[in-house]
């Protein structure tokens, strides 16, 4: 039987890259998302031409119900879990500075891009410990989706920078905690990607790469990107870390004077 992943927020953007390249590399693909299946049609297609079996979940990893609900679809549809890509998460529907920002906004995010994959993780690991108790030659693993918005401030989207902060302390956690089962856990920082939710600045960033050399590598990150950096985790090239976090973010990272 084939690996099987679970990507969250697989319906476009980031995770529908790298559901399509995980399909591409000998994987099953489990989505979870809010969109209707029919909003990711292309998507599930691509991936079942490249041999994947495919579930949808449509649901939302904020609710403790559809949280178990789309582990529940994982578990009858492909039979195993092998990789929890918790990628799902928004952005400020209006960014606003942090001394006028709102609770409403900072309450959705924390829920969506923080609660919901802590959660997700903790009824994944479950499974994939019980899994291991009858196959000890598997090698679960779990990869956090989280930002340069982890480290970097962005007075206007506070809510946000602090929910991904929050994404890189529980990658910590999980890969202690889960280290004792042989599942290893990774933590990938995107930097400037072009997908739906950069569209609106796509102004802003092409100034600050093009014109203030904010990146070393002066383009912007594409979801294959991202896609690359999971596929090789998935298939083991990284057998003797976690809590890894891998940067891909153009170089950003540096800090560069």
């Amino acid at each position: 039987m084939k690996p099987s992943a679970l990507i969250t927020g697989a319906a476009r953007g980031i995770g529908r890259g790298i559901a399509e390249a995980l399909a591409q590399n000998g994987f099953d693909i489990a989505i979870a998302d809010m969109l209707a299946e029919t909003d990711a049609r292309e998507g599930v297609e691509a991936m079942k031409k490249s041999g994947a079996r495919v579930v949808y979940a449509q649901g939302d990893i904020s609710k403790a119900e559809s949280r178990q609900a789309i582990i529940e679809a994982v578990k009858s549809g492909l039979g195993r879990l092998d990789l929890l890509v918790n990628n799902a998460g928004v952005a400020p529907k209006v960014r606003a500075d942090i001394l006028e920002a709102g609770e409403e906004s900072f309450d959705r995010l924390i829920t969506i891009n923080l609660k919901g994959p802590y959660f997700l993780t903790q009824l994944a690991a479950k499974w994939m410990i019980d899994q291991k108790k009858t196959d000890s030659a598997r090698t679960p693993m779990v990869i956090n989706i989280a930002s340069m918005s982890s480290y970097t401030s962005s007075v206007a989207r506070g809510d946000y920078c602090i929910s991904k902060a929050g994404v890189s302390m529980a990658t910590k956690l999980w890969a202690d905690r889960l280290s004792e089962f042989g599942i290893n856990v990774y933590e990938i920082r995107p930097g400037i990607i072009k997908t739906d939710m950069t569209s609106a600045v796509t102004e802003k960033y092409d100034n600050l790469i093009n014109n203030q050399g904010i990146l070393p590598i002066k383009r912007w990150g594409f979801p294959n990107d991202i896609a690359k950096a999971v596929v090789a985790c998935a298939l083991g090239y990284l057998p003797y870390s976690t809590g890894e976090v891998i940067n891909v973010d153009g170089g950003f990272h540096l800090r560069r004077l």
